[in-house]
């Protein structure tokens, strides 16, 4: 024993191991004024309030991650009109990680506000895993696109039935996909206005709100995940990484999106 410990390595002082694991990712800091993040808040309350006066039915898609929390937060802290006037709701696609289920509840407490939870259709993720198995989004993009149709997209299209608009958290920076993210968009597919409140916000400016504001967020962020989905499908990211690296990291970056955004890919 004696002389196994002796070859043991020992490292100087400040010298990095190559046992050690490596550094996950963290919230970033913010280094603007508070002046200017106030300015930020301001525009987005008044983008909100927009859209609540112009729409009777604007619904938001909430992933109960950090950019969503934000426009959550905004929503159930706004006038009486924006919180009646925009309807919260999220994806329950039946995958979803334990620390994501329990924003449910930590914004019930803090908001007084149950969020409407929409899920996949039972006969369809049956003959899905009967035909590809639990996890055969693996195999193929195809397969993967397929999962998400059956667990996101379709919940997602049901539940925005009769919107007149809707809002997304998504934002620029996020992805080489979302690089041109318009705040307004059409919805092509069901013919109604998209709007992405966030679209020109930064990470840091996202992360500087949650705090200044005391938002609940999801556990998971505090454990190296930016960018959260089903639990198959998300791991956590290091230190670096590009913020959805963690997202369907088997596929290409220009895949990575799940179907819910479909005119953020260009064909």
């Amino acid at each position: 024993m004696s002389a196994l410990l002796n070859e043991i390595p020992v490292l100087a002082e400040g010298e990095l191991s190559s046992l050690r694991p490596p550094a996950l990712w963290a919230p970033p800091e913010y280094s603007g004024s508070l002046e200017a993040l106030q300015a930020k808040e301001a525009e987005l309350s008044e983008r909100l309030a927009g859209i609540a006066a112009r729409f009777f039915r604007a619904r938001f898609a909430s992933s109960l991650a950090a950019e969503d929390m934000v426009v959550t937060d905004a929503i159930l802290r706004g006038s009486p009109a924006v919180r009646a006037g925009i309807r919260v709701f999220t994806l329950q696609t039946g995958r979803l990680h334990a620390e994501t289920m329990a924003v449910l509840e930590a914004v019930d407490k803090h908001y007084g506000y149950k969020i409407e939870q929409f899920t996949p259709d039972p006969e369809a993720v049956e003959n899905y895993v009967r035909k590809h198995g639990l996890n055969g989004f693996y195999d193929s993009l195809d397969a993967r696109k397929l999962c998400c149709g059956i667990r996101k997209v379709e919940p997602l299209n049901r539940a925005l039935s009769h919107a007149d608009a809707w809002l997304t958290g998504q934002r620029r920076e996020q992805a080489v996909t979302r690089a041109d993210l318009p705040f307004e968009e059409v919805d092509e597919g069901r013919g109604i206005p998209k709007f992405n409140p966030l679209a020109d916000w930064s990470e840091a400016e996202v992360w500087a709100y949650l705090k200044r504001h005391r938002v609940p967020v999801n556990a998971l962020h505090a454990k190296g995940y930016p960018s959260i989905g089903c639990e198959p499908c998300t791991r956590a990211v290091r230190a670096g990484e590009d913020v959805r690296a963690g997202r369907w990291w088997w596929e290409s970056k220009d895949s990575k999106e799940c179907g819910l955004h479909e005119q953020n890919i260009k064909h």
